[in-house]
């Protein structure tokens, strides 16, 4: 065998070998077929606050003044997706916050990020390429409609995003999310507004926060206490009172 062959074969057996999971040397690897990839529950949204595209690819595989930062993807306003961190891995988008008994978002979400200043509406290019994601995670992650999130949604103390422009309902129609009912009937005497908040997902260790990401959420204010509306959609939420997903077909994919 010639010396050009041999170094060509192990370089293939070293390609080979780099797409294996790690062995420990310690043990005697006797593999068995009883396991699965880890898989993401959650899916958390973001706006990127910042001003082009190109700019937040650069955050994101980069730092920004907090430190590194990441997200498994990037939708731009045009509708173009960039994929940055494999669906499999831990991307730091989420930060420190809970969602249920979620306390290690990253380890158990993917994230999209969105390009969006946060004082704006979403670009529709974007939104129905994002309505494309959402389809193609839900069908391979079977992620539940209930668990796709925003950031201010596990982190009220902390973030705000993606904010007042989104469009949630149009995503709850659309399969993603959640959203009351039109029309449902008021709480009932008593009705306990934190237990329900704590029910859907948030964390009421700070009530005042909570209630603002909720607003913000699913009334678009960012401010002010619980008053009978929210009351009312809280109410809706536990009660399953909320809207159907026509289950539409998603917008194609866009070049």
């Amino acid at each position: 065998m010639s010396r050009r062959l041999s170094i060509a074969l192990v370089a293939l057996l070293l390609a080979a070998c780099a797409h294996q999971a790690p062995r420990n040397p310690l043990a005697t690897w006797v593999p068995s077929a009883n396991h699965d990839p880890r898989r993401p529950v959650l899916v958390v949204l973001h706006y990127t606050e910042q001003d082009s595209v190109e700019r937040s690819l650069d955050t994101l595989r980069t730092a920004n003044s907090g430190g590194r930062v990441s997200a498994h993807y990037l939708i731009g306003k045009r509708g173009e997706r960039y994929q940055l961190v494999s669906d499999l891995d831990r991307a730091w988008h989420a930060g420190a916050g809970r969602w249920g008994a979620i306390t290690d978002v990253n380890s158990a979400s993917i994230g999209i990020e969105l390009d969006n200043n946060g004082r704006e509406p979403f670009a529709e290019p974007l939104v129905e390429s994002l309505l494309v994601l959402l389809e193609d995670l839900r069908t391979r992650w079977r992620i539940a409609p209930e668990n796709v999130i925003g950031h201010s949604d596990l982190a009220p103390a902390r973030k705000i995003d993606p904010g007042v422009h989104f469009p949630w309902r149009r995503l709850a129609e659309h399969g993603y999310g959640v959203w009351p009912q039109d029309g449902t009937p008021p709480a009932p005497p008593g009705f306990d507004a934190l237990q329900a908040l704590r029910t859907l997902g948030y964390a009421t260790d700070d009530p005042d926060a909570t209630a603002r990401a909720f607003r913000l959420r699913f009334r678009a204010q960012a401010t002010g206490g619980l008053d009978d509306e929210d009351r009312r959609i809280l109410y809706a939420l536990v009660q399953g009172w909320t809207i159907p997903a026509t289950r539409r077909a998603a917008p194609a994919p866009r070049d």
